[in-house]
């Protein structure tokens, strides 16, 4: 299988040759090859001509990383949207349907900062209406976006709005239900009327909104957080037949924790994820800068060991 046709296979919950891996993004490209990601502001005042020559050259640098980490998936970051689907188009140009493309593409709300907490609890118990205006459009604009990339060669999205702490959702599964479920299932449901794949995102302990999320019918699930609590056993158990799983790699572990706790963490995930497919191996947040980049590495030399099908 490529690498494409694998992690499809796996988000359809299929069985492919061997577990997937992909990470929502991988902040370790210094430690690894000595040089980073293009970010847009580094294109600021650059003629036409040269932003073409810096997003080609950061396209095989791209490229370059994630044939290095055997990812199945590529999640684009860092620039506009104009030339964030030109990256895809030459990654695409270059390497024809190999890898699979993803991006952000969420439109809903997420867990605020300090002062958008305060207006946000506001307008959940005053203005309602005007509450659901926003959701609406926001949930409009992220379509709009996401039927741009899916035109210039993205196969799908991670969306990105986080809704839990680890003791739980920001906001009440009753109000979560009436101000995010709907127009998630609404962003959800156009990706898929246009072929892409949706992974839905959420760090914390999801547990008491995990129906809801189901039944917005993602294609999958990450990051399934352990250090929230949540064991990709039981979620495999319960949901594996209706939505694939990414994730749950202990990544307090992968910093802190000792080399056993990393290698234990791995094989867990592999051991009840795995089993039946419809899994996507990776940790439970991103391999985050700061993280030892040898501690990622370990991680996936325990998926190698035990991906095959």
């Amino acid at each position: 299988m490529t690498p494409r046709q694998r992690m499809a296979t796996a988000l359809e919950r299929g069985v492919p040759d061997r577990v997937p891996t992909f990470e929502l993004e991988f902040q370790l490209c210094p430690e690894l090859v000595g040089g980073d990601y293009l970010h847009e502001e580094e294109l600021e005042g650059l003629s036409p001509a040269e932003v073409e020559k810096r997003l080609r050259k950061n396209a095989e640098f791209i490229i370059r990383v994630y044939e290095i980490l055997e990812h199945d998936a590529i999640c684009l970051h860092h620039l506009n949207t104009v030339h964030m689907a030109r990256t895809a188009e030459i990654i695409r140009e270059l390497t024809g349907d190999r890898f699979m493309l993803l991006c952000h593409g969420d439109g809903t709300l997420a867990i605020p900062d300090g002062d958008g907490m305060y207006e946000l609890s506001y307008k959940l118990y005053e203005e309602p209406e005007k509450l659901h205006d926003e959701c609406r459009r926001m949930a409009d604009g992220a379509i709009e976006h996401n039927d741009y990339m899916l035109d210039h060669g993205m196969d799908g999205f991670i969306l990105c709005s986080d809704y839990c702490f680890n003791q739980g959702p920001f906001i009440s599964p009753k109000m979560f239900a009436e101000f995010i479920a709907p127009y998630l299932k609404d962003i959800i449901a156009h990706i898929r009327e246009r072929g892409g794949y949706a992974i839905k995102h959420t760090d914390g302990n999801i547990m008491p909104i995990i129906d809801q999320l189901v039944a917005c019918e993602p294609h999958a699930l990450h990051s399934l957080d352990p250090m929230a609590g949540v064991d990709i056993r039981l979620v495999k158990e319960k949901y594996g037949d209706k939505v694939a799983l990414c994730g749950n790699v202990h990544c307090a572990a992968m910093q802190t924790g000792t080399e056993e706790e990393v290698i234990e963490s791995a094989e867990y995930c592999l051991k009840y994820g795995k089993p039946g497919g419809g899994y996507v191996f990776c940790t439970s947040n991103i391999p985050f800068r700061g993280l030892p980049l040898e501690r990622y590495m370990l991680v996936l030399d325990v998926w190698k060991k035990h991906r095959d099908y």
